[in-house]
Order: C-alpha cells, then structure tokens, then sequence
C-alpha cells in the first residue's frame, strides 16, 4: 500500500479512482462479488469498480458519447487484486481465459475494464454474441457467425470503446485494455483498503 500512495503522490494519473463516483449513471454488475461467475465463488468483499484515473477519464468520454444514442455502460470488472488472479488461474479449467500469474492481469494494474451495453431506458442488455465469462467460442471478438444485431451491437461497443483508447481482448469481447497499461504496475490491494 506504501509504494502505491507514493506512486499516487507523485503521479496523479496512478490513482485507482472508484468508477461510479466519476460516472455516477454507469451501471455496476460485479460479478466477482457474487457467486454467479465461472469461479462460482465471491472473491470481492464489494460491490466495486475500480480503475487508474485516466481510464475513468476515457470511460467516462465513452459514457456520454453512447448516452447520446440512448445507450450505456454496464461494468462487470475493473481493477483486480493481483491475489484474486493467482486464485481464477488455479480454478479455471481454461487457462486461455484468464491471465497467468506469471506476468499478471491488466486488471491487477486497473488498466482493463470488463462491460457491455445496455439500453439506457430499460436497463436491459444488448444482445451480445455470449453472457459475459462464457469460454464459449462465440466469445472471441471477430467471431462472425452471429445474428446482424448482435454483430452491430458488438462493433458499436468495440468501436466506441477503440476510439477512445481501449483494445479489445481478442478471446473476450467484453474485456478491453487500456492502451497505456505498460505505464503501470501491478498491484494488490485489497478494495476496502482504496
């Protein structure tokens, strides 16, 4: 935590700032603090989503443009203790849909943001190619045998999202990294401690 705050002190942009408080009309499905995620298990203490300052500033610059469209973002996971990473790696029958401890998450550096949209009006989600975790091979992000409005509600989530500084994974469509996550390190710290 020590190495973090002085990080911070010295560079505002390495803040891992709460999402919501800077986008207060995002909605927040974290899953990781429930049992309805491929681990089956809530491995948050919180329901909360957590990123580095510029990635909020980018999300944020997402937000308002899809809110013009009657669209939002729904996030399912932000930041993520390097802790929790070492546990997905050691319960997940597929390694190729979680990071290897080896290297670390982007999530462990809050530079990577899991999300979908939803219309703004209802709440509801858009049709999407797969639910959010699947290890299905629909989930991949140019998989293309799929139904006109999920690949257009898709390419408007990817294009939305690149435009403004995000890449998206390409075995997960709803898991996009932020194109200056090189620039920081990998952390774990618990929420409750932010």
């Amino acid at each position: 935590m020590h190495a973090y705050q002085s990080s911070v002190k010295s560079d505002k942009n390495k803040e891992l700032v709460e999402i919501k408080k800077w986008i207060p009309n995002i909605k927040l499905d974290i899953r990781y603090a429930t049992k309805n995620n491929f681990a089956k298990i809530a491995v948050y203490k919180q329901a909360k989503a957590f990123a580095r300052l510029p990635v909020v500033e980018a999300l944020r610059n997402v937000q308002n443009e899809l809110n013009k469209s009657g669209i939002g973002l729904k996030i399912f996971d932000g930041y993520r203790p390097y802790s929790v990473t070492v546990k997905f790696y050691e319960l997940a029958s597929d390694k190729s849909f979680v990071a290897n401890p080896k290297d670390g998450s982007r999530h462990n550096r809050g530079c990577a943001i899991d999300l979908t949209l939803i219309n703004l009006k209802t709440g509801k989600e858009l049709e999407m190619p797969t639910p959010y975790d699947s290890f299905a091979p629909e989930a991949a992000a140019n998989f293309d045998k799929l139904s006109e409005q999920v690949l257009k509600n898709r390419a408007l989530l990817i294009n939305t999202m690149e435009k403004n500084g995000f890449k998206v994974l390409n075995n997960e469509w709803w898991h996009f990294d932020f194109n200056g996550w090189k620039n920081f390190e990998l952390m774990d710290i618990p929420f409750e401690d932010l």
